[in-house]
């Protein structure tokens, strides 16, 4: 792939090494640095006491043994389910064993922030709001006042910072911005818009993020947010022909669930 190697794409873990292992848990996030991703992605949601955990549905119902809402659970409630035994349920009738229970047990952001500073490397994290929520604005506070413990909040520029935090919501990043202007922020696209055709993004927002469908059907559209100035990280992108279209047209970070085979694909395998 001749194109890619024209310039530096990271890779970033979308919800971990999640084809292989349970999404948004320690196995995903582990399996994905032994993959050698450049960065991980998560959601983060607000528990009814104020923690933040690694879940992107707004109920726990799809992904563990448990149902209700993340914002109406305490920490020790969502801690007594099991994340991990729903994954790969579809291909047998036994439920896969995943070995420590604390490996598919719920995943604060907390224990995130601790694997990625115990790595030994540079690994940046993506780490997506979602919306809408109960807590409004106290998700964006809490997240800062977080990544102000581990050092993370306030880089002295955007370039520096390991961090960056990504959301559909406009809001969201606007109040990102206000607390915290070098951290950076990405918009996330499902569609293009009237408001974003010609490049433009909201105020607050500094990366571009488009779906691989917008990728797909509105290729010139990356050009335009290019000479925009921003820069474009895409998801979720798993197909070969896909990374090779995002390779093709210069985007700066591809999203997948499927990190050892795109660093393969790019060469870095």
């Amino acid at each position: 792939m001749t194109q890619a190697r024209q310039h530096h794409i990271q890779v970033v873990a979308h919800r971990g090494a999640s084809e292989d292992a349970p999404e948004h848990t320690l196995a995903a996030y582990m399996k994905a640095i032994e993959d050698g991703a450049d960065a991980l992605e998560c959601d983060v949601r607000l528990t009814a006491d104020g923690h933040l955990v690694c879940v992107h549905d707004r109920r726990v119902n799809r992904t563990s043994n448990g149902r209700g809402a993340v914002s109406a659970l305490e920490l020790a409630d969502l801690a007594a389910l099991d994340f991990g035994t729903w994954k790969g349920r579809e291909d047998s009738a036994e439920s896969p064993d995943w070995g420590d229970p604390s490996l598919t047990s719920v995943l604060t952001l907390e224990r995130l922030l601790e694997l990625v500073a115990d790595s030994g490397r540079r690994i940046e994290l993506a780490i997506e709001t979602k919306h809408p929520t109960r807590w409004a604005g106290q998700v964006e506070e809490r997240l800062l006042r977080l990544l102000g413990r581990f050092g993370l909040a306030a880089p002295a520029t955007a370039a520096e910072s390991s961090v960056r935090v990504m959301s559909f919501s406009a809001r969201s990043l606007h109040r990102i911005a206000a607390a915290a202007p070098t951290v950076p922020t990405v918009y996330l696209m499902q569609f293009v818009t009237p408001r974003t055709r010609d490049g433009r993004l909201p105020a607050g927002a500094r990366i571009a993020g488009p779906g691989i469908r917008i990728v797909r059907n509105h290729p010139g559209y990356i050009a335009r947010l290019h000479q925009a100035g921003h820069q474009v990280h895409v998801w979720t992108v798993n197909e070969p022909e896909d990374v090779e279209l995002c390779a093709r047209l210069g985007v700066e970070a591809i999203i997948t669930n499927r990190p050892r085979q795109v660093l393969s694909q790019l060469g870095r395998g």
